[in-house]
């Protein structure tokens, strides 16, 4: 069976083609601890993958052409020639297999382009880490992962995998479409997920379309055409206001939104989760308000030893949302937004930073800002690839945001592969074309990982931002608990090797 790409999805792939700095894969490395029973071998993660694939059957699948056409979107289709060997492989870490040479082969790993040719998936068996312990990297192209793509690699391996006890929930099924192959029905309009609940779901970061004033007319027509009436008036409400944060006011210029190479940087902070809820447990907000606080002071530590002059308007970081309603949570292309939130790196006192966050993320989903991202997505569906494209390089513009904060949320409960326990996810996060570093926060039991991808031409002083997120999160701390603990920051390397 065939499926036409979404626009969403297609849209990964112009921004790709479009730029040589952007790279358009999402992913991560799950790293255990030594199994019982001696080291795993290739042959045995083949082996786990192979029994698993049926409940995945997009995993056989590949794009029917490699570039969007001008007037035609590719297709998932099978592939005749797949191979579960083609998607795995071996490598193993320098000695001593510690949080340099683990950095340095991540940002390795995240440098390179996915081969369109074949199913955009891959899965890579590391060894030599320190103490025995051993990895699994795995990532998977955006446009592949609409649905439930990296959710989706990380239950290829883990055992006991719980969104997987009905395959028949997660069988690829057909898109709606018409004779033209358009969708024919339309995207929910359901509330974002409780920004509390840990779920084993990871969610990708989303897009979002810059428009200009020219552009709104247009898309106010599209709207009447495709929408309920009684929804015209608040969706186009939300399209006005953020026309109006495009045009009026754009994300700050700063050293952060440069041209970009493929080449990547890679550096990670951890902290126990439990930090973070007490975070917001005594200063109010969510775990997920702490960590963009926390990112915020690594911001402005960054800004402030490059010499570089504070935006008094704040860095605007593009959080991902999910619109998809409950029934849509396990279905493939997914309905995605985003929420621009002010980063105030002028400010001074943590505290203060850490409220200001809070105020302003309950004031965004209060309004329901992210779904105006969403219908913008929505609205450039209408458009033939042709236009689409143009449309595309626009989606990660810096006019309206800085860079991009995700969080790929995991279970609270433990999880292992093969019999050995999962200790820690580091996630990947995509950059897009002038956007020289990402954040993906990932939690698995009570550890948070902030993994920070970066430009490697342009962020040699990626250590310092590492280091102010972890101040950042050492000082909230000390103001919700009176005290101070001590923390891990894991640098990126001096260099790629």
């Amino acid at each position: 069976m065939t499926y036409t790409l979404t626009a969403l999805d297609a849209t990964f792939l112009e921004l790709e083609d479009h730029s040589e700095g952007a790279l358009m894969n999402v992913g991560g490395v799950m790293i255990f601890d030594p199994p019982p029973e001696g080291r795993p071998t290739l042959e045995q993660i083949g082996a786990v993958v192979r029994s698993r694939l049926d409940s995945l059957p997009r995993y056989r699948q590949r794009l029917s052409s490699e570039r969007p056409g001008s007037w035609s979107w590719p297709r998932w289709t099978d592939d005749d020639a797949f191979a579960v060997d083609n998607h795995i492989s071996h490598a193993t870490l320098p000695a001593p297999g510690g949080e340099v040479e683990l950095c340095d082969w991540i940002a390795a790993f995240s440098s390179s382009r996915m081969d369109r040719s074949r199913p955009l998936w891959e899965l890579v068996l590391l060894e030599g880490l320190e103490g025995g312990r051993w990895a699994v990297a795995h990532r998977v192209h955006h446009a592949f992962a609409g649905g439930l793509g990296p959710a989706g690699v990380l239950e290829l391996i883990l055992d006991g995998h719980p969104i997987l006890d009905d395959p028949g929930d997660l069988a690829d099924a057909p898109e709606a479409t018409g004779e033209d192959g358009a969708e024919s029905n339309p995207p929910s309009n359901g509330a974002g997920a409780d920004p509390g609940r840990r779920s084993m779901l990871p969610r990708p970061p989303d897009p979002v379309l810059q428009v200009s004033r020219a552009g709104a007319h247009a898309l106010g027509s599209a709207l009447r055409a495709t929408l309920r009436p009684q929804e015209t008036l608040s969706r186009s409400r939300m399209l006005v206001e953020l026309i109006f944060e495009d045009e009026i006011q754009g994300a700050p210029r700063t050293s952060l939104n440069v041209a970009i190479g493929s080449s990547r940087r890679y550096a990670y902070v951890s902290c126990p989760l439990a930090d973070l809820q007490t975070v917001g447990d005594e200063l109010g907000g969510s775990i997920h308000d702490a960590a963009l606080a926390a990112c915020t002071a690594g911001l402005r530590r960054l800004l402030t030893e490059r010499g570089e002059r504070l935006p008094g308007g704040s860095l605007r970081a593009m959080v991902p949302v999910n619109l998809s309603d409950a029934a849509e949570t396990l279905s493939l292309g997914g309905r995605l937004g985003a929420l621009y939130v002010e980063l105030p790196v002028a400010e001074p006192v943590a505290q203060v930073r850490h409220r200001e966050i809070v105020e302003s993320t309950r004031r965004l989903k209060a309004s329901h800002a992210g779904d105006a991202a969403g219908t913008l997505v929505d609205m450039a569906a209408l458009a033939p690839p042709l236009v689409h494209a143009s449309l595309a390089r626009l989606l990660y513009g810096t006019r309206l945001f800085n860079l991009t904060i995700t969080n790929v949320l995991g279970a609270a409960e433990p999880r292992s592969a093969l019999g050995a326990p999962l200790r820690e996810i580091h996630p990947i996060v995509p950059l897009a074309a002038d956007h020289a570093v990402g954040i993906a926060i990932a939690s698995h039991d009570d550890l948070a990982t902030f993994g920070i991808s970066a430009d490697s031409a342009s962020m040699p002083d990626l250590n310092v931002l590492a280091d102010g997120i972890e101040e950042g999160i050492e000082d909230l701390l000390a103001s919700a608990t009176r005290g101070r603990r001590p923390r891990r920051n894991h640098a990126a390397p001096d260099r790629i090797t």
